[in-house]
């Protein structure tokens, strides 16, 4: 049976428990950081880059050169109409048998909306044509996000998604390797990718991102390989 270990994140205490409780493999799910235990199972490892020490293979970057031309920015985490529709084709072209499934407008919202730790969403945008007046846009069409907190050593994603449409330019991988860009330029240590379980088909693409730190018996231990 699965089971899983739960705390709030409510109050002027969230921050710092936040961060400790990521520290420990715990992930966060609105204002509940939860992490498994379940008796006599350990598949569930929590998985993390330090930045400093990665070191793009060559098809990682063909990902990078392939979205040279999005439009990445930072926006507050709100929920938008935009936001949902995304979601919902991600969902139902990746993860149709899954939990998140029939996810209403209403559950998104809480689950970008209810935070009391630094969250933020990263869009990733098509590049919309410069403008007769020559000043550059902020992008077009929307087809990939990331929910993401801010910690204090780096980056925690919470849950990203894309349109499937565009899966030739592997949005998924590309959103880690940005987030991995950006946690360097801000002078952190980590980007934090939840769990990973082997032989798990759709977590396969976690470990990929080498050299990662996995949460193990004796604590993060260096995987390199």
């Amino acid at each position: 049976m699965e089971r899983k270990v739960f705390t709030h994140l409510i109050g002027n205490e969230a921050l710092s428990l936040h961060d400790t409780l990521s520290q420990g493999g715990f992930r966060r799910s609105q204002n509940i950081a939860y992490r498994p235990a379940c008796e006599n199972c350990s598949a569930c490892v929590s998985v993390r880059v330090p930045v400093d020490d990665f070191n793009a293979s060559p098809s990682f970057r063909r990902i990078v050169r392939r979205n040279a031309d999005l439009v990445a920015r930072e926006v507050t985490a709100k929920a938008t109409g935009e936001h949902y529709s995304l979601f919902r084709d991600y969902i139902l072209a990746r993860h149709g048998d899954g939990g998140m499934s029939d996810m209403t407008v209403a559950d998104f919202s809480a689950m970008v909306d209810e935070t009391f730790v630094d969250t933020i969403i990263i869009e990733y945008r098509l590049p919309e044509p410069i403008s007769l007046g020559g000043h550059p846009r902020r992008g077009g069409k929307l087809i990939a996000a990331s929910l993401t907190d801010r910690l204090q050593d780096g980056l925690s994603m919470i849950y990203s998604f894309f349109d499937p449409y565009y899966a030739s330019r592997s949005l998924g991988s590309y959103m880690i390797l940005d987030h991995i860009a950006r946690t360097q330029m801000s002078g952190l240590d980590y980007v934090y990718l939840g769990y990973w379980v082997s032989g798990s088909g759709k977590m396969d693409y976690k470990a990929r991102f080498l050299p990662q730190e996995r949460l193990l018996r004796d604590g993060w231990t260096l995987v390199d390989a």
